[in-house]
């Protein structure tokens, strides 16, 4: 393997499973969201090799290129999108059985809210609390600055906590996160 190969093999390796997560949550279907993130990996290869130099950014990059993937895909199908609850459990680590059964309730609640916002609301909310990405990183991919994203993020989880409020199944808003950036 020569070094470019090393090098994306590196980027690959680090990167696969947060894309695959996020495009998965985009387009709810695992074949759709497997095309996509190859894909995506595949335009990030194709310019990386093409310019023989490093990407400046890998997690910008590839999370630009499979938000625009996300974003074709829809247009060419004229699909509405959605996440579905059932495909993509989120898993805490806490050993209490009673206190996962409740938090998973919770968890799934918030999914199914989650899809009803606008798609850079869902995508603040994604980059930030289930790939843990810091704000000057979400701020990079959406090319806005980290003042821009902090707002977006409030608003986003204050139409999260008002979309849970006013659903029929309750759920104490207190455990969505706030904003503390």
């Amino acid at each position: 393997m020569n070094k470019a190969q090393k090098l994306f093999s590196q980027i690959y390796d680090n990167h696969i499973d947060r894309i695959y997560r996020f495009i998965f949550f985009k387009v709810n279907s695992r074949e759709i969201a497997e095309d996509l993130c190859s894909e995506t990996f595949l335009r990030c290869w194709e310019k990386f090799k093409n310019n023989h130099q490093e990407i400046e950014n890998p997690p910008a990059f590839l999370y630009r290129i499979a938000r625009n993937l996300v974003t074709d895909h829809y247009r060419e199908k004229a699909k509405a999108q959605f996440v579905s609850i059932d495909c993509a459990p989120i898993i805490d680590p806490r050993n209490d059985l009673e206190e996962k059964v409740l938090l998973n309730s919770d968890l799934e609640t918030i999914k199914a809210n989650l899809a009803g916002l606008k798609d850079e609301y869902q995508e603040v909310i994604i980059w930030r609390y289930i790939d843990d990405l810091p704000i000057s990183e979400i701020a990079k991919i959406l090319d806005k600055s980290e003042g821009a994203v902090r707002v977006t993020l409030h608003r986003a989880l204050n139409n999260l906590r008002n979309r849970i409020s006013d659903s029929s199944l309750q759920l104490d808003c207190n455990k969505i996160p706030r904003n503390s950036s």
